[in-house]
């Protein structure tokens, strides 16, 4: 994951104002405490700041606050007491933005950079200690500055390498948990003080279900909505529950809100996301708190205890389909358990939510399957594909594969070979394993499969892979597609690019075409439109055809 570069620039720019500018410089300029201690105050003198300073804190704006700010900035407060550690001028922002960006370049000074981490595999963490190492010599060069530089990491390296990150590296500022979003305010300002500040706690309930993110980007055709937080599974080898913590899913009528948001603002296609996408149970509304169960995929069994009562995955993508027929629904990432009849009968009924579906194994050996808590085998994993690809016609499969895990034998390695060449996926995810702390696999197995085996195992997995979805995606050609254009390819100016219902990328040339509204007018497709490709050729990864026409998600069905 690249690391996120929180940037402080002085312009108009979005509706950004309030939140982002205020996050970054929150009590700088009136905390009244020095960022060093000044050996020389009397004792007496150092006592009353810190008072003062401590009941600015108690008394200043949550992150609710910034939030409610987010509109333009006004001429006047509205108001009458501004808080404590916060002038009139900084809350209304003075214009200026806080511009998120993924960069490895430095292109404006920052008074503030947040990195934001991940921990599912050590590579990630890796670029993150990496990035720290260049930012120290950036830092020391503020030291002498009247505006120092304050360094944050964010997210699930901050909660799994607390005490780690601020021994390791006394530059770190700030260490922010998934679930300490909110706490930015007052861990900035701790910070400015000259304190180390965290908040790693994980929360049973939060979700962030009233954080609205902006669209900032007026090209954008597709956006991610986050409809739950954790994951109760525990698979042997995952982070994931130790960083994120318990599952626990935003209220419908919030994600409701949200994709309703993003299609006023023209997007075209949403993708709802969760460690645990097709658990999700909204348990908010106590009339719908019954004793009904879970239905799980036939053959499939959790690590926990069956969990009942809830508005289920099934009502939640019914509802979120009918927000706008021409937006494209997906969803990711599932658990294989959680493919209820119900779920599988929807997609295959609503022309807008993408007939693609991603199914991680993670391996082709039911040894090692149980060896991971993964709650089935090869053979139910083998009988819930058939299952799916009866009741949706054309789906398009992806999946997750981990090579080299505790134990792995090299007949296990080809059991997972073999599941690559029976089901032919069209896409796929492969990773060598890569041993997490506080894993059940740390604590019980041996990661006893040595580094050049893992590689080698990974490089010939991809290698089948590619083999068996070039011959997948050559069932395409000659067949018309609806694509979603995203813009121009990224290889060539006179060609376009974007995806199709099974999320493969498509380039075909940019040129005119007919209009199936309006067959009078020749027109060229922009970032936004559908448009019906007739596919030529193929890659493992790649599309490749030439456009029909523009045309829309509903009168595509007759073409395709």
């Amino acid at each position: 994951m690249h690391p996120l570069q929180c940037v402080l620039q002085t312009q108009r720019w979005g509706p950004l104002a309030s939140v982002s500018w205020l996050l970054l410089r929150t009590c700088r300029a009136c905390s009244s405490v020095p960022s060093t201690a000044c050996p020389s105050e009397e004792r007496q003198q150092e006592d009353g700041v810190r008072k003062d300073f401590s009941s600015r804190l108690a008394s200043g704006p949550t992150f609710q606050h910034f939030l409610r700010r987010a509109s333009a900035p006004q001429e006047k407060p509205d108001m009458e007491d501004p808080p404590p550690y916060l002038t009139v001028d900084e809350l209304l922002g003075k214009q200026r933005k806080g511009w998120f960006y993924f960069s490895s370049l430095f292109r404006f000074p920052a008074d503030v950079i947040l990195l934001v981490t991940c921990s599912i595999r050590e590579k990630a963490e890796q670029t993150i200690w990496n990035r720290l190492h260049q930012l120290k010599a950036l830092k020391t060069k503020r030291l002498r500055s009247r505006v120092p530089l304050r360094i944050g990491i964010l997210g699930c390296m901050a909660e799994r390498l607390k005490e780690e990150i601020l021994n390791r590296e006394k530059m770190v500022d700030i260490l922010a948990g998934p679930d300490a979003y909110r706490d930015l305010p007052r861990l900035l300002a701790v910070a400015d003080s000259g304190q180390q500040a965290a908040n790693v706690l994980l929360s049973l309930d939060e979700t962030y279900a009233d954080v609205m993110p902006v669209q900032t980007s007026p090209s954008a055709t597709s956006a991610f909505v986050s409809i739950m937080r954790g994951c109760d599974n525990m698979c042997s080898y995952c982070i994931v529950p130790f960083t994120r913590g318990r599952e626990r899913s935003r209220p419908v009528a919030s994600i409701l809100e949200e994709v309703r948001k993003l299609s006023e603002q023209g997007l075209k296609e949403v993708t709802l996301l969760g460690q645990n996408v097709n658990s999700f149970r909204d348990s908010s509304e106590v009339q719908f708190n019954n004793a009904v169960s879970t239905n799980l995929s036939r053959g499939f069994s959790t690590n926990y205890k069956p969990k009942q009562g809830g508005l289920r995955f099934a009502h939640l993508l019914d509802q979120v389909s009918r927000v706008d027929p021409e937006m494209r629904i997906r969803f990711t990432s599932p658990h294989p358990k959680d493919f209820p009849d119900e779920v599988l009968q929807l997609i295959h009924e609503r022309d807008n939510i993408c007939k693609q579906i991603h199914l991680p194994a993670q391996s082709g050996s039911s040894r090692v399957l149980e060896a991971m808590r993964r709650g089935y085998s090869r053979e139910a994993y083998m009988e819930l594909i058939h299952h799916i690809r009866e009741s949706i016609p054309g789906v398009s499969l992806s999946s997750d594969f981990i090579a080299g895990f505790c134990g792995e034998t090299e007949e296990d390695h080809l059991q997972t070979v073999s599941l690559l060449r029976e089901v032919q996926y069209n896409m796929g995810f492969l990773f060598a394993y890569s041993m997490r702390q506080k894993t059940r696999a740390y604590h019980r197995l041996k990661d006893d499969v040595p580094e050049e085996v893992k590689l080698r195992r990974l490089e010939e997995l991809i290698t089948v892979f590619r083999e068996e979805a070039t011959k997948a995606n050559m069932a395409s050609v000659g067949c018309t597609q609806l694509v979603l254009v995203e813009g121009h390819s990224k290889r060539s100016a006179s060609d376009l690019c974007g995806r199709n219902d099974g999320n493969l990328k498509v380039i075909f040339p940019d040129v005119e075409m007919e209009d199936v509204n309006n067959s009078k007018v020749r027109v060229r497709a922009q970032p936004g439109d559908y448009v019906l490709v007739k596919i030529t050729s193929t890659s493992s990864q790649t599309l490749k055809g030439h456009v029909l026409c523009r045309t829309t998600l509903k009168d595509s069905s007759a073409y395709c």
